[in-house]
């Protein structure tokens, strides 16, 4: 249940091989061993892209792969973060002056954001250090989300340690506004799922209040996740904040255009919800109201009735202060389209039809037909990649995450797998000679896991 806290496992840590390995490399980082395991998953959104911050419902899953940290407290002030991939350093500092630097998405500022954002829930000051070893098996930038998973980890590992309660959903509220302290101004969809999601079943994540609710996704068929080995990290590009601002102007432009008050208005969902109309008529507002050519911030202003210094200074974000065009339309009509194929999603998992996997399959590819030509958040290899999962017989197939590079999701009927995975290993990864570091995570299918635990040992 969403009310309740995240469940406390008590495992036996010799009969799980990543346990075990964890706890003996953190004997060796430390000289001591854990008090207690934190895990929480990675996930994939398999429709509803770019649509949690403006408002509107997604469909996620969570997946098996996660981020998993081993804890022990400590009398002393001090945090100690460890890190059991190499590439990324060691870092300690103050349990009580926790600095987070936007300028740099280094992989410890991940951690921080969590551990603040429930040291200020609380509004405390003086916390007890912890030395913590972060495993985490998500490939990194790949659209996984293993930076939110990071973000609940270390927020469920605080609370641990506080002896605190909260439910999942309090828990996600607070990870996803601390994500922020990193400067991605995102929705909330990952750390809802991170916290909310139970084996099985995909849900649907609807926001204000925040609510997750069960989807069963068909069973002839299977989800697969392709990394198109492009990484691309949102909190180092303005691509992100960028698209986050052009639906903000586009929501002010709409409801200024039918006569709402458009000043506190700052999502699309929100010009719906106050004229009262279907998604569908939103998309024809769209084409009233707005034009295709792109808008200078000149123009958003003569639109607003408002100077260039109260846009810049009222308005934009700092990341968004020298942009220097706007394509509202554009990004109004795929939010508000995507807004009804998640819907539609749901409703034909729910009625279930002989053509289920056809019909999602059809909604998937308009998904990223929509991402590509309306919201230009993907790029040619995860077109290529697409292209080639339908070639070889995915029913639908769509780049996943913010996109930008990261991966793709398909839906392969499950009589086709065996074939659909050694045909798209041998035409995409093969053939492109692709980084296969993390080659078993770079395709591989998928099922609905379960949300974050805390491990005891037994």
């Amino acid at each position: 249940m969403a009310t309740e806290g995240p469940a406390m496992r008590r495992v036996q840590v010799a009969e799980h091989p990543r346990l075990l390995k964890l706890k003996e490399m953190f004997n060796s980082k430390f000289g001591s061993i854990p008090k207690f395991y934190v895990r929480a998953p990675g996930r994939v959104n398999i429709i509803g892209e770019h649509i949690d911050y403006c408002g509107y419902s997604v469909l996620p899953m969570a997946v098996e792969q996660d981020m998993l940290i081993a804890v022990e407290p400590v009398k002393t002030q001090t945090l100690q973060l460890a890190n059991t991939n190499p590439l990324y350093p060691d870092f300690s500092t103050s349990s009580n002056n926790i600095q987070i630097d936007k300028t740099k998405p280094l992989w410890h500022n991940y951690f921080l954001c969590g551990f603040k954002g429930i040291q200020e829930h609380f509004g405390l000051s003086n916390l007890t250090g912890m030395n913590c070893l972060v495993d985490g098996n998500i490939p990194p930038s790949s659209g996984l989300s293993s930076s939110s998973a990071l973000v609940c980890c270390a927020g469920l590992v605080t609370l641990t340690v506080l002896g605190m309660n909260l439910s999942k959903v309090e828990l996600a509220e607070i990870c996803a506004k601390s994500e922020r302290y990193i400067g991605t101004e995102g929705g909330g969809m990952d750390q809802s799922i991170s916290f909310l999601a139970e084996e099985g079943t995909a849900k649907l994540i609807e926001f204000s209040p925040l609510r997750a609710t069960d989807v069963k996704l068909p069973s002839g068929a299977v989800f697969v996740i392709a990394n198109s080995c492009v990484e691309m990290n949102k909190a180092a590009t303005s691509h992100f904040n960028i698209r986050v601002m052009e639906c903000r102007l586009a929501a002010k432009l709409l409801a200024k255009y039918r006569g709402l008050q458009w000043g506190k208005v700052l999502r699309l969902e929100e010009v719906q919800t106050k004229l009262g109309v279907s998604l569908e008529e939103m998309l024809w507002i769209t084409e009233d109201a707005l034009h295709p050519e792109p808008y200078s911030p000149e123009e958003v202003c003569r639109c607003l009735g408002i100077s260039l210094q109260e846009l810049r200074t009222q308005i934009l974000s700092p990341t968004t202060q020298d942009v220097p065009i706007f394509k509202l339309y554009q990004r109004a009509k795929h939010v508000y389209s995507e807004a009804a194929r998640v819907l539609q999603f749901k409703k034909i998992c729910e009625e279930a039809p002989d053509d289920t996997v056809q019909l999602l399959g059809e909604l998937m590819n308009q998904s990223h037909a929509s991402c590509r030509d309306m919201y230009e958040c993907s790029c040619p290899e995860l077109d290529q990649l697409v292209d080639i999962c339908r070639k070889f017989g995915a029913q639908g197939s769509r780049l996943t995450g913010a996109g930008w590079g990261g991966c793709t999701v398909s839906l392969v009927p499950a009589d086709k797998l065996t074939s659909f995975l050694a045909n798209v290993h041998q035409a995409y990864y093969q053939r492109n000679n692709r980084n296969l570091t993390f080659e078993k995570q770079s395709l591989f299918a998928t099922k609905p896991g379960g949300g974050a635990l805390v491990f005891l040992e037994a």
